[in-house]
């Protein structure tokens, strides 16, 4: 069960609390206290400081490692909270080891383990994230039994098959709480500071896990609920309110969009809140990623005055708010505050491991470690070639087609008598392609899968999320737009400039909406302006970077006009199907729904393959090379670049694969990664 008695302990001694306004309080007037709060989030079953892909210990990731920063940070004050953002039970080989569990044998078998590592550091409250959905409600209420901390979460509603003791629109989780915290004042005193934590999730989780919460929830948007529930915080006592958002920055042009994914600058606008420890986007905040954001300060770390941090993804970072409290006629106020995100590695140190692993973390979960290693080492097959994704961004390339291979295999095999005349083609989009370029650990995030025997880890690698089968049917002009809303992922090029340009756009498209689409040839481009922006919204609606789409079916090549009208079925994910972000997708165009994720759909097609009597005994995950970047005729020496990783190994797989002339620059951006430059001319 969801800790309900705990929580109920939790709720009674806290919530009843208000502020005394006692003759003692205002005798009191004019002491300070310093409070910190240290945050993690995006942790993504990322506990042991450990990858699992490569089997060797990892210093720029885990819970291990950060936990030996959270003690350093809160022993440097007298007064410290540490709370969780979110994206904490998907996202690693070890999420997914408990997950199969769970899907095998229905249950957990136990304690989660990020609670068995978690429960040892003293946690005040964590937040539910998009990811603690993925596994579905009844998953995700035993794991939260297991945290000996209280959750929260202010806009996800209950609408049907409640948990124990809500009705139809009640809050499914605790909204909120307020922490009657004893802090030691600037004379060495104890005084009593009262914290109210909210949390909040993106409203798009009915989409973007329908099948594991339509009919079941209904979610309010962030601002809304904040909106609601701040004051009835700041009614009850709440000296000190820390909104805890899994969501992104968002934009100070439209900051109050009520279903905005992004939306931790609208809530620095909300009256009440003192400080944000956000999360979502794995970004870091402050950083200079966000210089020139409206009215933030990133000296300061703050947003619209409100302290705000972002620590990043996988523990790379901990987040740090410092607030000065002073007792001003019987109530706390904040007088000054400050944030930061603090790194577990620096690359660019003469020691870049700035921590050492805690043992105590990797020992509560040294079970559940052996168990992930069993469990990615099981035998699914053998490729024929090397699947790396240093590329995946300019060319066609392995890691995606071996996906979109299986994906059209998957889809065509279900496919219902009234469906089976239409050609089945595939989205596919690379899913460890750098990250999002924001720290120097991105840099290695790539796909790295050598030729030769696979195992279960290979496909976790090659398909990160557990995200099921899903397929749309669209039209040819459906498809045009979803490919242009894809080609947004590279900047303009001007073929006037010589000076060097920067091809891949990391500000305003993630890698994972770069779809490509097998069965269909294309070429985008990049010297005309993107039609769409990173949602998908027109901004440009006489733009034209897709060309030369073509489908040909054996006998007929479609384009044009009569490409348009044909009608195709893509297979893709539950996340992509039912987003409705791209053209074609919603749940009007689904029509076909199946029970199997797609890295199990990848994993039965590379056994399939390697199986099939009649074939060489392995999968050969080749690109197709189906689509391409349209050669320019420029006026001048023209000098495109992009950056991918810095290593041997990706130094080889671009010489012996490069489909374009690449040309490996002696400099590296500031976040370690190498520069190339791409020759779009011949």
């Amino acid at each position: 069960m969801l800790n309900k008695k705990f929580l109920a302990v939790v709720i009674a001694s806290t919530l009843g609390l208000t502020a005394c306004g006692s003759d003692d309080d205002k005798n009191n007037s004019g002491i300070q206290v310093d409070l910190r709060i240290l945050e993690t989030s995006d942790l993504h079953a990322n506990i042991m400081d450990y990858d699992y892909y490569k089997t060797k210990y990892d210093p720029t990731i885990g819970l291990a490692r950060t936990a030996s920063l959270i003690k350093q940070q809160g022993a440097e004050v007298s007064n410290f909270v540490l709370v969780d953002n979110g994206d904490l039970l998907q996202g690693s080989p070890m999420g997914d080891f408990v997950a199969d569990n769970f899907k095998r044998d229905h249950t957990i078998g136990g304690t989660h383990p990020a609670y068995k590592a978690m429960n040892t550091l003293g946690y005040s409250v964590g937040n539910l994230g998009n990811h603690e959905f993925n596994y579905g409600l009844d998953f995700l209420e035993e794991a939260l039994a297991g945290a000996n901390f209280p959750y929260i979460n202010a806009n996800v509603l209950c609408e049907a098959d409640c948990w124990e003791g809500k009705s139809k629109g009640d809050n499914l989780f605790t909204p909120y709480i307020i922490e009657e915290k004893t802090v030691i004042d600037s004379n060495g005193d104890q005084q009593i500071v009262k914290i109210g934590y909210i949390g909040f999730v993106p409203p798009q989780i009915v989409l973007w896990d329908k099948q594991n919460l339509s009919g079941k929830v209904s979610v309010m948007g962030i601002v809304e609920a904040a909106e609601k529930f701040v004051p009835l915080m700041k009614a009850e006592g709440a000296d000190v309110i820390v909104a805890i958002p899994h969501s992104g920055v968002g934009t100070p042009s439209n900051p109050t969009d009520v279903n905005d994914e992004n939306a931790t600058y609208a809530l620095s606008l909300v009256e009440g809140i003192d400080a944000i420890t956000f999360g979502h986007s794995h970004s870091v905040f402050p950083s200079a990623t966000f210089e020139g954001l409206e009215n933030a300060d990133l000296e300061k770390g703050t947003i619209n005055g409100v302290a705000a941090v972002m620590p990043g993804r996988w523990g790379d970072n901990l987040g740090i708010v410092d607030l000065k409290l002073e007792m001003q006629d019987g109530a706390w106020v904040v007088i000054d505050r400050t944030a930061k995100a603090a790194p577990i590695y620096d690359k660019n140190a003469e020691n870049p491991e700035l921590v050492i692993a805690d043992n105590g973390i990797r020992d509560s979960v040294a079970l559940e470690h052996q168990g992930t290693l069993n469990y990615v080492n099981q035998p699914i097959g053998k490729a024929s070639a090397d699947m790396y994704s240093f590329l995946t961004l300019v060319q066609d390339d392995p890691t995606v087609q071996i996906v979109s291979d299986a994906q059209i295999a998957k889809v065509k095999a279900n496919l219902t008598a009234e469906l089976k005349d239409i050609p089945v083609l595939s989205a596919s989009a690379p899913f460890k392609a750098g990250g999002r370029h924001s720290t120097t650990a991105d840099a290695e995030s790539y796909v790295q899968v050598p030729a030769g025997d696979l195992t279960y880890k290979n496909a976790a690698d090659l398909y990160l999320y557990p995200n099921t089968m899903v397929a749309v049917k669209v039209t040819g002009a459906e498809l045009k737009d979803w490919l242009e809303c894809s080609a947004n992922q590279f900047n303009q090029i001007d073929p006037t400039v010589s000076t060097p340009q920067m091809l891949i756009n990391w500000d305003t498209h993630r890698t994972y909406n770069f779809d490509v689409i097998d069965g269909v040839t294309y070429n985008i481009d990049v010297t005309q302006p993107t039609k769409f922006d990173g949602d998908c919204k027109v901004v440009n609606a006489d733009a034209n970077r897709i060309v030369d789409l073509t489908f040909n079916d054996g006998t007929t090549s479609f384009t044009g006009a009569d490409l348009d009208s044909k009608e195709f079925i893509i297979a893709s994910n539950n996340y992509r199907a039912f987003g409705g972000k791209f053209a074609g997708t919603g749940a009007e165009h689904v029509v076909m729904e199946l029970p199997d994720s797609n890295r199990e759909a990848l994993a039965q097609y590379i056994t399939s393959e390697t199986e099939n009597p009649d074939g060489p005994g392995y999968v050969d995950p080749s690109a197709d090379y189906n689509w391409g970047f349209v050669t320019i005729t420029p006026t001048t020496t023209l000098d495109v670049r992009f950056e991918t990783q810095d290593s041997a190994t990706a130094d080889q797989f671009i010489i012996d694969n490069q489909q374009r002339k690449l040309e490996k620059q002696a400099e590296n951006d500031e976040f370690g990664f190498a520069i190339y430059k791409i020759d779009l001319t011949q």
